[in-house]
């Protein structure tokens, strides 16, 4: 089909009425404009009406997509249905979609795929559409777009080319990226290690990457990676390869002939290399940019050192361990710190980690706000890392006890020794997720009253003796913290605190309250009645726009909670969330034709996931057709033969 063939084919269809014939003349156009788009050209796209043009998107690849929405734009049309269309076809059609506008949409493809195709890796999508993808321009595109960057050593080839035909596309990176992740074990003693090193060297040095992951547990490539990057710390085994390195990069330099240029090696043969047993390896930064980088690029004079502000490192070991301890006490430009230990740390090095922490935050110059710690082993460790440094402002550790057969340990705070004085804190994000058999719950009280400042509190899994209860929690929540706007209780008993909920929600401003397996109405002799006093007491809080009562046994009482949008004053909810409760087919639909009544004054997002739809397919699909109009619905499939899920949600 060429275009004036195109061109008959749109007349005719605007001609004429829509029954089969046309719809599959349609069809036709649209898949034409995908297959003949260069053909064709932009502008014979943009001369199409808007509905069509709508129409076509869906239908077209990742770069014409990419090409057109310049100029779509211009005309006031997005493209964030032919964005979404990829994301479904990726993902499947049961997939949700949490992006909401056309660049978070186009982000979230090319953030997908980029890494996929450059490494070389398949997946459905990727396989169906390699001919559209395996091109130099979808890479220049998605370069353009992300700002993440895998940096693989298993698969050196692809890393090799960003030194030969695919130079430009680092000189892109330089510009784009804000964030690199190591994945895999670095060996210094392989070449294949200089590129990956030399990569992240232009990415950070260069520039402007400031957030580091890393998948690894080797000290001295992470004694290389935050060497001269921000700390004052020198390893000294890594010093000692440095010096080595320069000056062999040095003598080298001399016996080069000033007359000549000099002859940059823009590729590696790593078979080669690696089978002839070297082990002479250079891994100065400056030496690496000799090595790799071509006349025209950025080394020709000194090497800039860059800083990294986030570190994450996710499987840290002992001696990684000892190396931070080592470096954190001059680590001044870091901003965010993540630490995922490969096992339950143990109360040495927690102190080792709380000390290295004190002297960075005795130090006029710490910018640390963010930490995150796991595995940690008790409560208590929680309260000695904010006490090291009280001036965080966001917090998150993960807590489990330290083996099997361990005595819990009695109630204990710091507040309770004789010479501690209790420092006020800068929390305003605060996320504990335990795995104890008894939890103290008056450490996370104490550090709740010496938090005036908190805005978000996130607390799962907290086990307490049989004969307490959380009403003391959600009491210093009410009393200590009144800047809360973010609450999120997870696997947390809260079935004989219903009168503390509601007081909280009296005295609050939240914007956001989620109870996630939290056994709501376990207790209560009247379902319905209990959800009606807690729909009655958010409709009190104004500010309130999110709600999630995820896997709380809902089932039939959920029609109670279309009564949030009856009456004289409604709520502000925006967000519903209502995951994993049972709800029926026709439970479902008595909600909708509720709610279609007084329908939300604001577009609803409804979170109907894990929910057995299945059912009674007919009766789901009538109740999510009576609510597309008001809602964004969140569903995905359901397969009531798995018959643990289904025990679990109605239990």
């Amino acid at each position: 089909m060429d275009i004036r063939e195109f061109n008959f084919s749109v007349k005719r269809y605007r001609s004429t009425t829509t029954d089969s014939k046309d719809r599959s003349l349609k069809e036709i156009c649209l898949q034409a404009a995908r297959k003949h788009f260069t053909a064709l050209g932009i502008k014979a796209i943009l001369d199409l009406p808007v509905a069509l043009i709508k129409d076509v998107l869906p239908h077209l690849t990742v770069c014409q997509l990419d090409q057109l929405q310049p100029a779509l734009n211009q005309r006031e049309i997005s493209t964030y249905s032919g964005w979404v269309g990829i994301i479904r076809d990726i993902w499947g059609p049961n997939h949700v979609i949490d992006v909401h506008t056309e660049e978070e949409a186009k982000h979230e493809v090319m953030k997908c795929l980029f890494p996929l195709v450059f490494y070389g890796f398949r997946n459905n999508y990727t396989t169906r559409n390699s001919t559209n993808l395996n091109t130099p321009s979808f890479l220049w595109a998605a370069a353009k777009c992300i700002h993440h960057f895998l940096i693989s050593t298993n698969l050196p080839k692809p890393l090799q080319s960003l030194t030969a035909e695919n130079w430009p596309l680092l000189n892109l990176f330089e510009e784009r990226i804000r964030s690199v992740t190591l994945s895999h074990s670095l060996d210094l003693s392989q070449r294949k290690t200089q590129l990956g090193l030399y990569v992240f060297h232009r990415l950070f040095d260069h520039g402007k990457a400031r957030k580091l992951t890393i998948h690894m547990q080797c000290p001295m490539i992470l004694a290389w990676l935050l060497h001269g990057r921000g700390s004052q710390y020198v390893d000294p085994k890594l010093k000692d390869l440095l010096d080595k390195g320069k000056a062999a990069c040095t003598l080298q330099a001399d016996d080069q002939d000033d007359q000549a240029t000099p002859c940059k090696r823009s590729k590696l043969d790593f078979k080669e290399e690696e089978e002839s047993g070297k082990e002479d390896i250079n891994v100065d930064p400056q030496c690496l940019c000799r090595a790799f980088t071509p006349f025209e690029g950025p080394s020709a004079g000194a090497c800039p050192w860059g800083q990294i502000h986030c570190l994450e490192i996710r499987e840290c070991g002992p001696g990684s361990f000892r190396l931070l301890s080592s470096v954190l006490p001059t680590f001044f430009c870091l901003h965010s710190l993540t630490l995922h230990s490969i096992m339950t740390l143990r109360d040495p090095e927690v102190m080792d980690l709380a000390g290295a922490l004190k002297q960075l935050s005795d130090s006029s110059r710490s910018s640390l706000a963010d930490l995150k710690i796991s595995i940690l082993p008790n409560i208590m460790s929680m309260e000695f890392l904010l006490d090291s440094c009280p001036s965080v402002t966001s917090l998150q550790v993960e807590i489990q006890e330290l083996m099997w057969g361990v005595r819990p340990l009695p109630p204990y705070s710091r507040a309770a020794e004789p010479d501690f004085l209790p420092v006020q804190l800068a929390l305003e994000k605060l996320t504990v997720k335990v795995t104890e058999l008894q939890t103290d719950v008056l450490i996370v009280t104490s550090v709740l009253r010496r938090s005036p400042r908190l805005t978000s509190f996130h607390v799962a899994g907290m086990r307490l003796h049989t004969s307490s209860s959380q009403s003391h929690l959600l009491t210093t929540l009410s009393e200590s913290n009144p800047c809360l706007r973010s609450l999120f209780l997870e696997d947390t008993k809260l079935s004989d605190c219903f009168p503390d909920i509601l007081k909280l929600l009296r005295h609050s401003r939240l914007e956001e309250l989620r109870f996630h397996d939290c056994r709501l109405l376990e207790k209560c002799l009247d379902k319905e009645e209990n959800l009606q006093l807690l729909v009655a007491a958010v409709k009190t809080v104004p500010s309130l726009h999110t709600l999630g009562l995820a896997q709380n046994r809902i089932a039939r009482s959920v029609c109670v909670l279309a009564d949030l949008f009856t009456g004289s004053s409604t709520s502000s909810v925006k967000c519903l969330d209502i995951r994993s409760n049972f709800i029926q087919p026709a439970e479902l639909l008595e909600f909708a034709t509720r709610i279609k009544t007084h329908p939300p004054k604001h577009r609803l997002t409804l979170d109907l996931r894990r929910n057995p739809g299945d059912r009674d397919p007919d009766t789901w699909c009538a109740a999510l057709d009576m609510l597309r109009p008001f809602t964004v619905l969140l569903v995905e499939g359901w397969k009531s033969t798995d018959t643990m899920v289904d025990h679990l949600s109605n239990m």
